[in-house]
């Protein structure tokens, strides 16, 4: 199974920044030790054009050049700096190459990415380009000349943060369902309408949260035909996370990922991942959540690979 990779590329963070960078070395880390399959590539880096086919000129402008406003910035809640761009530009590179292997072989994942809180014309939350939102895009374009046909796109966003980006930049576009089972007192505080919105409470546990996941994707199926999944594999949901506010155990989560893969594996459908938000106390842990989803996700690739003609 493919998977690709951007954490070579580290931001600059001052002492005490509550965001774990450390993470995506560690899952790569732990791939290799545990998961041999499992082949990991460089990400490419997104263009500017691809970037375009969700973001305005102005923000791919500004984030690239550093003319930014601090309070922009500050909104996103990195410093500016040439590794920020890069990275940010690498992570969506990551999840458009995690699409088009999923396209060749059912299954593909991005060890980054699920940077859903970026919306057309500004970042927010950590989120900087919107990787999901600019995959969907292009995997479009690229099926409709490749078959002359339609591509419509399922993004489901189980991170413990509502996708509020994904959703502005897809409100008015029938062609991608958004799909997002989030903390209803999380951020963003102020949410954006998704095609489906889960809001669950504080404390909400294994049995609810799973319940929520299958409701949530039978309504996805009645309403929705996709030929491409986009998955945002949260870590975040778990009981022990400092952000979540949540309480999934790690056979929680491993049942939640399941469900969705499982979903896709019976009707057929490419499905691409990203590890989107984990920021448990001890970072080990939130490895252990995203270490567990390329698990499932393998035995689903196999899958595949035994049914391919």
């Amino acid at each position: 199974m493919r998977a690709f990779y951007s954490g070579q590329f580290v931001l600059p963070l001052p002492p005490g920044h509550r965001f774990p960078m450390g993470r995506y070395a560690l899952l790569r880390q732990g791939l290799e030790r545990q998961l041999e399959e499992v082949r990991m590539f460089e990400a490419p880096r997104a263009t500017d054009g691809e970037l375009a086919l969700v973001h305005t000129p102005q923000w791919i402008g500004a984030i690239s050049d550093g003319s930014v406003s601090a309070a922009a910035m500050r909104e996103i809640g990195f410093p500016w700096s040439e590794a920020m761009v890069e990275r940010s530009r690498r992570s969506t590179g990551a999840t458009i190459a995690a699409c088009r292997a999923a396209f060749a072989e059912g299954v593909s994942g991005n060890m980054a990415g699920g940077t859903h809180h970026a919306s057309a014309g500004k970042g927010g939350g950590f989120c900087v380009f919107n990787d999901a939102a600019v995959a969907a895009r292009l995997m479009q374009a690229e099926h409709g000349r490749r078959a002359h046909a339609p591509l419509q796109v399922a993004i489901v966003d189980l991170d413990v943060h509502q996708g509020n980006g994904t959703a502005s930049i897809f409100q008015r576009d029938p062609s991608v369902f958004t799909l997002s089972i989030h903390g209803q007192k999380n951020f963003p505080f102020r949410k954006e309408a998704s095609d489906l919105d889960v809001e669950l409470p504080d404390g909400c546990g294994d049995a609810d949260y799973l319940a929520a996941v299958e409701h949530a994707l039978d309504e996805l199926e009645r309403r929705f035909t996709p030929g491409l999944v986009i998955y945002l594999a949260g870590a975040d949901p778990f009981e022990r996370d400092r952000l979540g506010r949540l309480k999934l155990s790690f056979d929680g989560l491993e049942a939640r990922d399941r469900r969705v893969f499982d979903f896709a594996w019976q009707r057929r459908i490419p499905l691409a991942f990203a590890m989107a938000g984990g920021y448990a106390a001890d970072i080990a842990e939130t490895v252990q959540v995203q270490l567990g989803t390329f698990r499932v996700a393998f035995e689903y690739w196999r899958r595949w690979q035994n049914a391919a003609p």
